[in-house]
């Protein structure tokens, strides 16, 4: 037999740990294609659980070689450790990966770009949250199990776990509002009241759910920003859902028109405006006068569409269509603001001023009864007039 130095055998077996998991990959990896190829997988999916199972194998070789055969006993244990640290992580990647599949494949079955998807956008938003979670207690497992490899760890272990309930009333304080967050994030993906592709209007802000996670929901406005509102809002906080039941709508067009208008003729102009349009569904078509009150007519026109885009567009189609005919056939109906001018009023007439010699009566002069009244209210002495006789003589 050869005698071969301890570092040859190690480099041989390490060679040939690596070409076996290279050779047991590929043997795991053809029969995966082909039913990939016949199933229609995505190729990006499996790649998410090829990559971490090729770890997981040369991890495992490696651990078993060098824990069999490194020379080194001083760094053997290290090494140990190291690949058993790498061998969990792994293992948990891979879980990950396998998870991250399936739910790629339910999804699949339930495609979001269909006229009727209401139960497709629910069962996608309560799968990105339950995939989310899922993924977040993988981690926190190996973690866990990466930490349980050190001795010093373990040794606490009783420790801790007597502790936890201590732990989790601080944590649980010092996380509310987080934890608040992502209940709130479930509550909304399993009680079906806000689904991703609903179409919402939130704090006056019209816009279609992005994406819902563990504690925010992302709602892409109409004009392409995106409002990150946190999940508690949508928990605690009315909001309008437009497609909460099904994506079909139904909008106004108002418009505030003369009295002479003629709401039989714009009728008529409504039935061949969605005469053959692709937007219109053919649910409903109303023309109604709702109110007509001062200088105005009120007139409301209320059509649908299968979903709020196309109910948008439809909207300002039917109210471009409708304004033109109103400016070249009818433009008696067009609204107007009437002025009455009416002539000035004379002025009223001033009471004459009294002649020059004549006493004016007043609240206490001018009569008898008002100088007796001044003597009532002032205390003052009374006027003495002269008699006849001293005025004759004067």
């Amino acid at each position: 037999m050869f005698d071969w130095h301890p570092w040859i055998v190690f480099a041989i077996a390490v060679a040939v740990v690596v070409v076996a998991a290279v050779v047991i990959a590929a043997l795991v990896a053809l029969p995966v294609r082909l039913v990939a190829r016949r199933a229609g997988w995505d190729p990006k999916l499996i790649g998410k659980i090829r990559r971490p199972f090729r770890v997981l194998l040369l991890a495992v070789g490696l651990w078993a070689v060098i824990g069999a055969s490194y020379p080194d006993p001083a760094w053997r244990q290290h090494l140990v450790h190291g690949l058993w640290i790498a061998t969990i992580a792994a293992s948990a990647w891979l879980v990950a990966g396998l998870i991250d599949f399936l739910f790629a494949r339910t999804l699949a079955r339930y495609p979001t770009d269909v006229d009727d998807n209401r139960v497709a956008r629910r069962v996608h938003t309560q799968i990105g949250v339950l995939r989310r979670v899922v993924i977040v207690v993988i981690i926190i497992l190996g973690i866990g199990a990466v930490l349980l490899t050190f001795p010093g760890v373990q040794a606490v272990g009783t420790s801790v776990l007597a502790s936890a309930g201590v732990v989790s009333v601080i944590a649980g304080l010092a996380a509310q509002s987080t934890l608040a967050n992502v209940f709130a994030g479930i509550q909304l993906a399993f009680s079906d009241a806000l689904r991703v592709e609903d179409v919402v209007v939130v704090d006056g802000q019209w816009g279609r759910i992005e994406d819902i996670t563990l504690t925010y929901v992302v709602v892409h406005i109409w004009d392409d920003r995106r409002l990150v509102v946190p999940s508690t809002h949508f928990a605690s906080t009315p909001f309008e859902n437009w497609t909460r039941r099904t994506s079909e709508l139904l909008g106004a067009v108002e418009f505030d028109l003369d009295w002479r208008v003629s709401p039989g003729k714009m009728r008529e102009q409504l039935d061949v405006i969605l005469e053959g349009n692709e937007l219109w569904d053919g649910r409903t078509k109303v023309l109604q006068v709702t109110d007509a009150i001062a200088g105005h007519v009120h007139i409301r026109i209320l059509v649908t569409a299968r979903d709020a885009p196309t109910l948008f567009d439809l909207r300002c189609r039917v109210r471009e269509q409708m304004v033109e005919w109103l400016q070249h056939e009818q433009p008696q109906a067009l609204p107007l603001s009437r002025v009455e001018v009416a002539d000035r009023p004379a002025p009223e007439s001033r009471k004459p001023t009294p002649r020059s010699g004549s006493t004016p009566e007043g609240l206490f002069s001018g009569s008898p009864e008002a100088e007796e009244r001044a003597h009532h209210f002032t205390g003052t002495t009374p006027i003495q007039r002269p008699s006849d006789a001293e005025l004759a003589e004067g």
